[in-house]
């Protein structure tokens, strides 16, 4: 994961946090989606494909593709956020640029601006096949950076 501008992260306990983003999310887990590694402003995520993860003509389902986009964006800007802060997407946009099929699907995100309110993240799915990996869509996604308490 080099590519792209360096960040500094706020928090300096951003480890544990990006972490906690993808170890306390159900919804995540039940889908299978693997974080693989992180860096201030940067991260990357695996889900192996199971059937559940298909519609109905074999390929992958969009709905996996655009969660997957929307999950690996905003651990990517969970890492730049401030003690006591949280990310909530607040706008996504995917182009479904090809059928996706195979083994898995990768994600790769990266900040392009972060900000103190909004966090810019463009994220984009591979599918993974015979070791071959091929862009299948992208995403823009806005994060909101919010207080921890449940408003």
């Amino acid at each position: 994961m080099s590519e792209h501008a360096e960040f500094n992260p706020r928090n300096p306990e951003y480890e544990q946090e990006t972490r906690r983003v993808f170890d306390e999310a159900p919804f995540i887990r039940s889908l299978g989606v693997e974080l693989c590694e992180f860096k201030p402003g940067a991260c990357l995520t695996r889900l192996p494909l199971k059937h559940e993860h298909r519609q109905q003509d074999g390929f992958v389902h969009a709905g996996v593709q655009a969660t997957l986009a929307d999950h690996t964006a905003g651990t990517a800007g969970a890492t730049l956020t401030g003690p006591g802060e949280r990310v909530l997407t607040a706008e996504f946009k995917i182009n479904l640029l090809r059928a996706a099929s195979g083994e898995a699907l990768e994600c790769r995100a990266r900040v392009l601006k972060p900000g103190r309110m909004l966090i810019v993240v463009e994220s984009d799915v591979y599918a993974v096949a015979e070791g071959k990996r091929q862009l299948v869509s992208r995403a823009m996604v806005t994060l909101a950076v919010v207080g921890t308490s449940k408003e």
